[in-house]
């Protein structure tokens, strides 16, 4: 299929900017794809909304503050996304400009604002797609938490500031745990309260967290008009032998419902699953694209997405290409917020292979 068949028109001023005032404060759309019938709704209406005994599935990754503005050894500046640790204060990252900060290249890591030297980075050599081994000398280690010292939250680029306080706060989902090298938030937990998880967990569900370590496969943008020729960036997974204990004989026998919360810990179960058991570790570069049957989830929790994105064309394949675009037709005529800090759409009944 052609990218260009999962193209919408999208009101720039649709775009959140800035969270709801409350975590579960946001609209949802609910669209059952058995039925092609949506209705609207908000996120304090879902513990009625999902089957009573769903398994939840969360992912529980940790945003760090993995951007690094850089003033080159000339003046200019530049910037950092560090992708994933390598060790010995190694990482991964993307660089701009990717035409000055070749191999052999070093950079002061500032503060934005005051400008302050805060460390120093080298380029260390080139990588597939344009990345760049980094090392970064810092005053206090090499590891994430010097990072998240020294860095940024790495907000989306239609985020049109900063990361400040109220980013600190509300880009980050309250059950993410301490671990985790996620360089973008996944989004759908965004929403969830204690209050939430608890009025879920009174109906009978459980919450099962796994671990996707958000990165390029998620967010970079397709470029190659078709969808067979774009390539997914990898990622890794980890999913809690609690939570591969309750789900693997639920995925067996298809006893229980599977809600998983956000695309993330979608990928991250129908990449970890072979028919009879979840990996523990992984890693996945899992598009999936209209065809594809699900093996592991029913439903699903999202946020609004991008035009020809890989997430928007992972919501076509369950909904189907003309009810997905309805959908998000009706969501752009009812003005729902898009995007990392917007509203919601609860997928039900995705029909997953049996």
């Amino acid at each position: 299929m052609l990218r260009s068949a999962f193209h919408f028109d999208l009101p720039q001023d649709l775009i959140a900017q800035h969270p709801a005032p409350a975590r579960d404060g946001a609209r949802l759309l609910v669209v059952d794809a058995g039925t092609g019938r949506w209705s609207h709704r908000s996120i304090r209406d879902l513990p009625n909304l999902v089957p009573t005994g769903s398994l939840c599935v969360p992912n529980d990754v940790r945003v760090r503050h993995a951007r690094l503005f850089l003033r080159r050894a000339g003046g200019g500046a530049g910037e950092a996304l560090l992708l994933r640790s390598l060790g010995d204060g190694a990482f991964e990252a993307m660089v701009k400009p990717g035409a000055r900060l070749k191999p052999g290249a070093s950079a002061a890591v500032v503060d934005p604002a005051s400008q302050a030297e805060l460390a120093r980075l080298d380029i260390l050599d080139t990588l597939p797609e344009g990345l760049r081994t980094v090392r970064v000398h810092a005053e206090h280690g090499l590891d994430w938490d010097e990072i998240d010292r020294i860095g940024r939250l790495p907000l989306p680029p239609y985020i049109e500031h900063l990361a400040e306080a109220e980013d600190e706060a509300r880009y980050q989902t309250v059950f993410a745990a301490r671990e985790g090298e996620a360089v973008a938030a996944p989004t759908a937990g965004l929403h969830f309260t204690p209050g939430l998880i608890e009025a879920l967990t009174a109906r009978g569900c459980g919450w099962h967290p796994v671990r996707l370590h958000v990165g390029l496969g998620t967010f970079r943008p397709m470029t190659a008009e078709r969808l067979e020729d774009h390539a997914m960036h990898e990622e890794r997974f980890e999913i809690p032998e609690p939570t591969a204990a309750a789900l693997e004989p639920v995925l067996r026998d298809r006893s229980r419902p599977v809600l998983c919360v956000g695309t993330t810990s979608l990928r991250t179960l129908e990449g970890a699953w072979d028919g009879a058991r979840l990996a523990r570790a992984g890693a996945t570069r899992l598009f999936i694209t209209p065809g594809y049957r699900l093996r592991t989830a029913d439903h699903l929790l999202t946020n609004f997405h991008l035009p020809e994105s890989t997430l928007f064309v992972l919501v076509a394949t369950l909904l189907g290409l003309d009810l997905a675009q309805a959908a998000y037709a009706e969501a752009v005529r009812g003005r729902y917020r898009f995007f990392s800090y917007g509203d919601a759409m609860l997928i039900l009944n995705a029909r997953p292979a049996r």
